[in-house]
C-alpha cells in the first residue's frame, strides 16, 4: 500500500479518530475541532476525502455515517517511513541517519518492542 502524506486538516481530523478510540459521525469530529472554526461542511469533505484515501474507513450506523481509522497511528507512521525508505537512493544510510536523530532510549525501546513480537 504506498502512503500519502496528510495535510494539517487531515491529520488533526485523524488526531481526533485516534484519541477516540471509536467511529466519530461528522458532527463528533466538528465538535471536537470547534476551536479551529471550521464549517461542518469542510469537516465533511476531509473525512470524504480521507475515505477515498483509504485513510478512513466510513461504517453505516442508521441515519448517520461513522468515520473510523483505517490503521493505528503507529501502523500509519510506519507505513510512511518505509515509503519513505524505499524511495530514497540508499535506503542504509537513510535509515542510520534517522536512527541517529533518536535518543539512545527510543532506540533501546524500539529494539525491545520490535523483539517482543
Amino acid at each position: 500500500m504506498a502512503y500519502m502524506a496528510l495535510g494539517d486538516l487531515e491529520r488533526e481530523v485523524m488526531r481526533q479518530l485516534w484519541d477516540a478510540g471509536e467511529p466519530l459521525t461528522v458532527r463528533q469530529v466538528h465538535e471536537r475541532l470547534r476551536e479551529r472554526d471550521l464549517a461542518y461542511t469542510t469537516v465533511m469533505t476531509v473525512l470524504s476525502r480521507l475515505t477515498k484515501k483509504r485513510v478512513v474507513v466510513q461504517q453505516n450506523d442508521d441515519r448517520a455515517y461513522k468515520y473510523a481509522p483505517a490503521q493505528s497511528r503507529e501502523e500509519m507512521t510506519a507505513g510512511l517511513m518505509l515509503d519513505a525508505l524505499t524511495a530514497s537512493g540508499d535506503q542504509d544510510a537513510a535509515l542510520a541517519y534517522f536512527m541517529g536523530q533518536l535518543s539512545p532510549d527510543a532506540l533501546k525501546a524500539a529494539i525491545e518492542a520490535a523483539t517482543k513480537k
